[in-house]
């Protein structure tokens, strides 16, 4: 078995016992390609966890042991983890104080659970996976530019401006259709905040030529 074979080793870290369980359930039931290996309330439970080190840490922001985000986030780096933060709220500054430490995803805990395993598996492959909202506060100054889309974010953009039908973007990419529908989703929400009308597929396969993500081809 491949690396990329190989199912995705993940921790998480959480102090809502709660939420902690039905991340748990939800993601063994939904997701085969990730192996839930230890799910624990506090950092110091993580690092001496016997399956520690893992391949993506989930870990909430917000857990109150007062050590700085960009120590553990660094912490994790160093022993080859990848790290998606998620968080009640979205402090601009404190998003760019984690990605700025090596963060690869950031969620909000509202997130739909489709985008959550999408995290991971983008973690897993070193690419960015950032919150749609979290996304819009970092750039609220930055009206009328492109905002940024992640890697799949962009995938997915191509081949359905390309012309491809919502099943058939799904089927290309290895995710299901209502996973490949929650990117739409977010790529439309993200432009709109941008100031730019991405509703129609017309726009949106102008658009994505515009900004270099799909070829013009006639």
């Amino acid at each position: 078995m491949t690396t990329e074979d190989a199912p995705i080793r993940l921790a998480i870290v959480d102090d809502h016992r709660m939420l902690l369980g039905a991340l748990t359930e939800w993601i063994r039931s939904a997701a085969s390609d990730i192996d839930m290996v230890a799910a624990v309330t506090t950092w110091p439970d993580l690092l001496t966890h016997p399956e520690f080190p893992v391949d993506v840490v989930l870990l909430d922001l917000d857990l109150k042991d007062d050590l700085p985000v960009s120590l553990k986030i660094s912490t994790l780096k160093t022993t080859g983890v990848a790290t998606v933060l998620m968080s009640t709220y979205s402090e601009p500054n404190v998003v760019r104080e984690a990605l700025a430490a090596g963060a690869l995803g950031y969620l909000v805990k509202s997130e739909e659970a489709e985008m959550i395993v999408e995290a991971i598996r983008a973690a897993r492959e070193g690419e960015s996976f950032i919150s749609a909202e979290l996304d819009l506060a970092l750039n609220a100054n930055d009206v009328g530019g492109s905002p940024r889309l992640s890697a799949q974010e962009r995938r997915v953009m191509a081949l359905y401006g390309g012309g491809e039908p919502v099943k058939a973007v799904a089927y290309k990419l290895g995710i299901s259709e209502e996973t490949a529908k929650s990117y739409l989703k977010r790529i439309r929400e993200k432009y709109r905040v941008a100031g730019i009308d991405v509703g129609t597929k017309v726009a949106l396969r102008k658009r994505a030529i515009q900004d270099g993500i799909l070829l013009q081809t006639d």
